[in-house]
């Protein structure tokens, strides 16, 4: 999963073409000549045309990879971000559906791209767009006061529910499946913000892995980047059938931190 972070801070230094944005640039470094697949009946992407938390902005993605195919992994893209490439996620075994949503904070206006890849290497892709109220989220102040963040850092809540689509046209996606939703208390800062009292610039420091094991075996991993929001929340749709989740989330600064939650009585 590292050499996608790196990929994405390398992505800070192109330049955007003046009339197609990043997007070209990202998907050549990302891709090089690989083929994307448009994601029409693959990918659903739920994304507010106009968000009303710049720092906080629900993006939702529901996947059904093509007949008899599985899908593998999944990214975000937030085109005009500081650091593009937002989350992606890796199952540990490919499955035919699978959906997610995600806190993110959005620097400004910007395409969001999800790129989906199966079991056999090809890649499928969908496009939306977000408008921003220009707060400039990526460097905002923080919400909390960094050292009292440092305090229950790492802490998670893990919690179950019905499987739901991230939108409407989603409804036959979703079958055999529930929700898992997790919160991680983690400040996510983005290495642009500025301490409001001593005016230096706060050190980088957010999610960098969520790794997620089901009944002991591993399910998915989660690659962050400073695109997740401040206490940023997950959701997953996982095997109806899961009676053990075991959650393990690192850090830039190698802060590790584990939750479990039991279903034997649910």
């Amino acid at each position: 999963m590292r050499h996608l972070l790196i990929a994405a801070a390398v992505l800070l230094a192109l330049p955007a073409l003046a009339d197609e944005g990043s997007w070209p640039d990202i998907r050549a470094q990302l891709y090089a000549e690989r083929p994307l697949h448009s994601g029409q009946n693959v990918i659903a992407l739920d994304a507010p045309y106009r968000t009303d938390n710049d720092a906080r902005t629900v993006i939702g993605v529901a996947l059904a990879a093509p007949p008899g195919l599985n899908l593998a992994a999944v990214t975000v893209v937030l085109d005009e971000n500081p650091m593009p490439v937002s989350a992606v996620i890796r199952l540990a075994d490919p499955l035919p559906r699978f959906r997610f949503d995600a806190t993110l904070r959005i620097n400004g206006p910007t395409p969001v791209h999800v790129i989906a890849e199966t079991s056999d290497g090809q890649l499928f892709v969908a496009e939306g767009f977000v408008k921003t109220s220009g707060q400039g989220a990526c460097a905002a102040p923080p919400g909390t006061d960094p050292e009292k963040a440092l305090a229950t850092l790492g802490e998670m809540v893990i919690g179950i529910g019905s499987a739901s689509g991230a939108a409407d046209t989603l409804a036959g996606l979703v079958g055999g499946q529930m929700d898992l939703s997790l919160g991680i208390s983690h400040p996510s800062h983005s290495g642009m913000q500025m301490d409001q009292i001593t005016l230096l610039f706060i050190p980088m420091r957010y999610v960098e892995t969520v790794g997620i094991d089901l009944d002991g075996k591993p399910f998915a991993e989660i690659t962050g980047s400073i695109s997740l929001s401040e206490n940023p929340e997950l959701t997953l749709s996982i095997p109806a059938a899961t009676r053990g989740i075991d959650v393990t989330m690192t850090d830039t600064d190698g802060t590790v931190t584990h939750a479990s939650k039991r279903l034997a009585d649910y």
